[in-house]
C-alpha cells in the first residue's frame, strides 16, 4: 500500500528520470553549462551598459532643462585707461555744454536781429512823420508869410514914387535897363546879376553898395514890409546871408534882374514875397 503510493505520487518524477537517462547520451539534446566567469563577465558588461543608459538618460533631461552658466572674468582696467575713459567722457560732456552754448548763442542773436529791424522800422517811421511835420510846418509858415506880405502891399499901394531927387534918379536908372538879359557875375551895361544891377542904380546918387546880396542885406536901416517906401532895397532869404536882391518901385512891385529865362523885370511882390528890406536912402 505505502509503496505503491509512493510510485502513484511519483510516477511523473519516474517517468521524467527515466526518460533524461534514455537521452543523456544524445549530444543535440544537452544543453551547455555556461562557467560562471563568463556569467560574471556578461553580467558586468550588462550592467555597465545599463548604468551608462542610465546615466545617459539621467544627464540628458537634466542638460536640455538646466544650461551651463559660464563665469568669465572681465579685464581689471589700467589706471591709464581708467584715465582715458573719464578724459573721454569729460571731452563729450564739454562738446555738448559747448553745442548748447552755440545755439543759445544763435537763438540771441536771431532775437537781436528782430529787434534791430523793428527798432530801425520803428526810427523810420518816426523819423518820415517828424519830416512830414516840418514841412506842413513850414508850408504853413510860407502861407502865412504870403498872406502878411500881401496884406503890406495892399497898405502900401497907393505910395507913389517922389517926383525929383535920389530916389527918383535910381528908378530913373532901373527902369532903363528893363529887358537886358541876366548872366550871373555881370555887371552891365547890358547884362545884369541882381545885386549887380542894385548896386549901380544906386551908384547914380552917389551911394557906394556892397557888390553881392548877402552883404547889401545887412546896409542901412532894417525897415518893416508893411511900411515899405519906393526905392527900399528888397532882400530875399535870411539877413547877411540873403540869395536875390530887388528895389520896389511903388503899386506892389519891385524891379531885378531876376534870372537867365526873364532878364531885368517889373513884378509883383504878391508872387515873389521878399523876406525883408532896408533902407538906405
Amino acid at each position: 500500500m505505502a509503496d505503491h503510493t509512493f510510485l502513484e505520487g511519483n510516477g511523473e518524477s519516474l517517468i521524467a528520470l527515466l526518460h533524461m537517462s534514455h537521452t543523456a547520451h544524445i549530444p543535440s539534446h544537452r544543453k551547455p553549462r555556461r562557467g560562471a566567469s563568463k556569467l560574471a563577465l556578461r553580467a558586468g558588461v550588462a550592467g555597465g551598459v545599463l548604468s551608462t543608459l542610465a546615466v545617459a538618460g539621467a544627464s540628458g533631461p537634466a542638460t536640455a532643462a538646466e544650461p551651463v552658466t559660464e563665469t568669465i572674468e572681465l579685464p581689471t582696467l589700467s589706471i591709464d585707461l581708467s584715465t582715458q575713459v573719464a578724459q573721454s567722457a569729460d571731452a563729450t560732456q564739454q562738446a555738448a555744454d559747448r553745442y548748447e552754448l552755440l545755439a543759445e548763442q544763435d537763438a540771441a542773436a536771431a532775437k537781436a536781429a528782430k529787434q534791430a529791424k523793428k527798432d530801425l522800422a520803428e526810427a523810420k517811421r518816426k523819423a518820415e512823420a517828424k519830416k512830414k511835420a516840418e514841412a506842413e510846418r513850414k508850408a504853413a509858415e510860407e502861407r502865412a508869410s504870403r498872406s502878411s506880405a500881401r496884406t503890406v502891399l495892399a497898405a502900401s499901394s497907393d505910395v507913389a514914387a517922389p517926383a525929383s531927387g535920389s530916389v527918383a534918379t535910381v528908378i530913373s536908372f532901373l527902369k532903363a535897363q528893363v529887358g537886358d538879359a541876366y548872366v550871373m557875375g555881370a555887371t552891365g551895361p547890358n547884362a545884369w546879376d541882381c545885386s549887380s544891377l542894385v548896386q549901380a542904380a544906386f551908384r547914380q546918387v552917389g551911394v557906394d553898395l556892397p557888390r553881392v546880396s548877402q552883404d547889401q542885406s545887412t546896409v542901412g536901416t532894417e525897415v518893416s514890409l508893411s511900411n515899405l517906401q519906393v526905392g527900399d532895397i528888397l532882400y530875399w532869404g535870411s539877413k547877411g546871408s540873403a540869395y536875390h536882391t530887388g528895389v520896389y518901385i511903388g503899386n506892389g512891385q519891385y524891379l531885378d534882374a531876376a534870372n537867365p529865362s526873364k532878364g531885368v523885370v517889373i513884378q509883383d511882390l504878391s508872387g515873389y514875397p521878399a523876406t525883408g528890406a532896408v533902407r538906405v536912402l
